[in-house]
């Protein structure tokens, strides 16, 4: 430990690509307004494609100002919270800018959740409105009940086809649990059918930088999902931020992978939100499986990718891999969670693209850490702290206390990007939030002498075993250079003798067959023997999040 302050130094300037700035000159603008300077600058230029069907910057802007008039007609108005339960289809996107322009707030919902989670985030949110599939209607208006939402919208996914998928689409839909007749009820309205009925109402409602402009639940990844408050400038502002570390890419030019589920902050921000700001295309995929993945990327030349580990690993286990051409492919961008290095290698070698490793929070808009594009990447590192962030790594026990180079601590942020607090958790706002505007990530790391992080695991995954400290995460890199293993996630379990041990849940290749044996004795080679698993647990699949990440505490709560 040192008493000088070395991050205050940040070191990691020194690495920072040509034409990435310390500091931007930032925008004023708000989200909604990047969507009309999109529409203005490139009007002609495909702005969504979805399963072929395409809107230009120009429609897509004049369907957000038709549904901005629908909201005002419902009674939305500044301030109002109103609730999106949609994957990546057009009208969410729609959706999404219409409710910023009216000065409401924005509540981004995961279609997988249960009555009960939802339940909780439409009351916690207040929401007056909803806007979902076809497929959850008759759930939503039963659940809305419970709830304050008084009209409910919905959409099909095949609202927005192109001509002859549209003519086969009914024929099919229902067999293949693609859409749903929804019984009519009061104050229920289909999407399409709404839009149509109205004028473009082209007005930005009067909010300032300061307002919130979203309720960003969390993932529930560590306990019960919290209402992250987004403010206006925390999510322009990272999208600038985004735009600053990416020099590279020109606006007007690229075609951007919608994968990340737009109702996670990852793809809010660094798909829809990012692409809009760029004019770029948005090719939207909602089931981002390998399948659509690929026929995603190589029918529409895709260029820039941000995904999560899951989804590298399912392109590469594609039995297909080999005759797909996925050179159009430049950069890529993956977070959320660790990516196994061998997969990075492997990517790169497929499709001749760069993977920059970033890292982010739902409470940091999320992005704070991303590897150089055209600079010095460090595999296994989040890398540097984007421009205008701040950071430290400060002892466990005592946050006065500043980490040497290479300690483990935990991670503290500072930033534009750092959200203003928890909806109705003022106490968890004060224990994440300090008096001075460092969010408290709940994660250890490190920093290396050149500004490189580094994240040990999270402090709650700790495993004490033996009196030694254990990153589960480290095991986890060991277990995927394991030639027959595909996924990997280990936990901590009462142990006899040395309080915890480790015990490996593993998912294996298809058409591999290993030993618990087998597996201790791979790690037995490259790991000391107070780490190594105890139990080895194979599974056919592991419990995961809404973005792919692996859910460690739903393993820990089987035990």
């Amino acid at each position: 430990m040192t008493d000088n302050n070395e991050y205050s130094k940040k070191p990691w300037f020194d690495f920072y690509e040509e034409g990435v700035k310390e500091k931007i000159n930032f925008e004023e603008t708000l989200v909604p307004q990047y969507l009309e300077q999109s529409a203005e600058k490139f009007p002609d230029r495909t702005a969504l494609i979805f399963q072929g069907f395409s809107f230009s910057f120009k429609e897509l802007n004049e369907k957000v100002a038709q549904f901005t008039a629908v909201l005002k007609d419902f009674g939305i108005k500044k301030g109002d919270s109103v609730s999106i339960l949609l994957p990546n289809v057009i009208p969410c996107v729609i959706a999404y800018f219409a409710i910023l322009r009216v000065g409401a707030i924005v509540v981004m919902n995961n279609p997988l959740y249960t009555d009960v989670e939802l339940e909780h985030q439409f009351n916690d949110s207040n929401s007056k409105l909803l806007i979902t599939l076809d497929l959850l209607g008759n759930r939503m208006v039963k659940l809305r009940e419970k709830t304050k939402i008084k009209q409910i919208i919905y959409t099909s996914i095949g609202e927005y086809l192109p001509f002859i998928k549209g003519l086969l689409f009914p024929l099919v839909a229902k067999k293949k649990k693609l859409a749903a007749d929804v019984s009519p009820a009061p104050d229920l309205y289909k999407f399409k059918d709404l839009i149509a009925k109205y004028s473009p109402d082209y007005t930005q409602e009067n909010v300032t930088f300061d307002d919130i402009a979203m309720y960003q639940y969390t993932g529930g990844t560590t306990g019960v999902s919290k209402g992250v408050m987004l403010t206006h400038r925390n999510i322009s502002w990272q999208t600038q931020q985004i735009e600053a570390w990416f020099p590279a890419f020109d606006k007007g030019t690229e075609i951007m992978l919608g994968a990340l589920p737009f109702f996670h902050v990852f793809g809010m921000s660094v798909s829809m939100n990012f692409a809009i700001f760029m004019g770029w295309t948005n090719v939207l995929v909602p089931k981002p499986q390998p399948d659509p993945l690929l026929e995603s990327i190589t029918k529409f030349k895709v260029t820039f990718a941000p995904l999560v580990p899951t989804m590298y690993i399912g392109i590469l286990d594609h039995p297909d891999i080999k005759n797909k051409d996925l050179t159009s492919l430049k950069g890529c961008f993956s977070g959320s969670a660790p990516l196994p290095l061998e997969v990075i290698n492997s990517f790169q070698e497929n499709t001749g693209s760069i993977i920059v490793e970033g890292f982010g929070l739902t409470e940091s808009s999320p992005v704070t850490h991303i590897n150089p594009f055209n600079g010095k990447r460090k595999l296994g590192s989040i890398g540097l702290p984007i421009s205008e962030t701040e950071c430290k790594i400060v002892d466990l026990k005592n946050p006065d206390i500043l980490m040497n180079f290479g300690e483990s601590g935990e991670l503290l942020i500072r930033g534009p990007q750092v959200m203003k607090g928890y909806l109705n958790k003022p106490d968890e706002t004060k224990e994440t939030l300090t008096d001075d505007g460092w969010l408290c990530t709940g994660d250890v790391a490190k920093m290396d002498e050149e500004g490189y992080f580094y994240i040990v695991d999270r402090i709650k995954d700790m495993i004490l075993s033996g009196g030694y400290n254990v990153y589960p995460r480290d095991i986890d890199e060991v277990l995927y250079t394991h030639p027959k293993v595909i996924e990997a996630c280990c936990i901590g379990i009462p142990h006899e003798k040395r309080g915890e041990a480790v015990k490996a849940y593993i998912v294996l290749k298809s058409g591999e067959t290993a030993t618990p044996e087998e597996i201790i004795s791979f790690c037995a080679e490259r790991i000391a023997k107070y780490k190594l698993p105890v139990e080895i647990e194979f599974r056919e699949e592991l419990p995961k999040s809404n973005v792919g990440k692996i859910l460690r505490k739903d393993l820990r709560k089987e035990n």
